[in-house]
């Protein structure tokens, strides 16, 4: 404990914060990934509209009153499209929110509707893979995204190096994301031969993609986190970063080129 702060000190000192948050978070997501179903759409759903919250508030500060119904539109959105239409007009609503935000904001309109966008996407690839591939490859997807970020934090504090990139991530490091890359292929390794090996590196890589982007929106908007809601992780586009770049790549994967074939 640092004498002055009163905090833990050290480069460690926010592990045990994260360890109980992600602990919780897992809990609660092992059970609606367990029931599936409409309970997974909605929870999925809420998940988008808090992310979109925290991104309104980010982006436009000088709108006090749109992060709430903006949240509750790309809830909504989610939730409709997802388990009540047709599949020809799933697509245009997901996009919506994208839309209306982009309009109503005075300024960084195309980066709010380029994220809000592929937030909607990815959050439907979620949804996809769960009812049509069942919990399996929503478990090899989770642990995919966990073990890249747990690898990348553990081996890029021991192991420390060259930055990824500075610009964007200066506490990302090349031996971090490496790590990240052979957990994730380890991963893959376990649920299928080399092509699934591929794959999760491939899905790694987009995860740490997802993560860098929403690193360099709160740059641009001068904020350390998306918020506060997840002590030791700032805020659920924190948390969820990148888990939306590897929902995202696999969603567009499984779309246009197919998914290969577990054990």
């Amino acid at each position: 404990m640092s004498e002055a702060s009163g905090k833990p000190a050290g480069k460690w000192g926010d592990l045990p914060k994260r360890i109980v948050s992600a602990l919780v978070l897992a809990a609660i997501g092992i059970v609606e990934v367990w029931l599936g179903g409409m309970w997974f759409h909605g929870f999925v759903a809420v998940i988008a509209g808090l992310m979109t919250w925290e991104l309104t508030r980010m982006l436009g500060p000088d709108k006090p009153a749109m992060p709430v119904p903006m949240g509750v539109l790309a809830c909504a959105a989610l939730f409709v499209g997802s388990s009540f239409l047709p599949p020809q007009a799933i697509l245009p609503v997901l996009l919506a929110p994208a839309l209306v935000g982009a309009t109503q904001l005075s300024k960084d309109r195309l980066i709010f509707g380029a994220y809000m966008a592929a937030l909607m996407l990815a959050c439907y690839g979620l949804i996809v893979l769960r009812d049509l591939r069942g919990i399996e490859w929503i478990l090899w997807l989770v642990l995919v995204v966990i073990a890249t970020d747990v690898a990348g934090y553990f081996v890029g504090r021991l192991v420390g190096g060259a930055k990824f990139w500075p610009k964007v991530s200066p506490k990302k490091t090349w031996s971090g994301t490496m790590g990240g890359w052979i957990a994730a292929a380890c991963v893959g390794a376990a649920f299928g031969g080399w092509p699934l090996v591929v794959i999760s590196v491939l899905t790694s890589f987009f995860s740490q993609m997802g993560d860098a982007a929403e690193s360099a929106i709160k740059r641009h908007t001068g904020v350390k986190d998306s918020s506060n809601l997840i002590p030791g992780h700032g805020g659920f586009l924190d948390r969820f970063d990148a888990m939306m770049g590897a929902a995202l790549f696999v969603l567009l994967v499984g779309t246009f080129v197919g998914l290969p074939a577990g054990r």
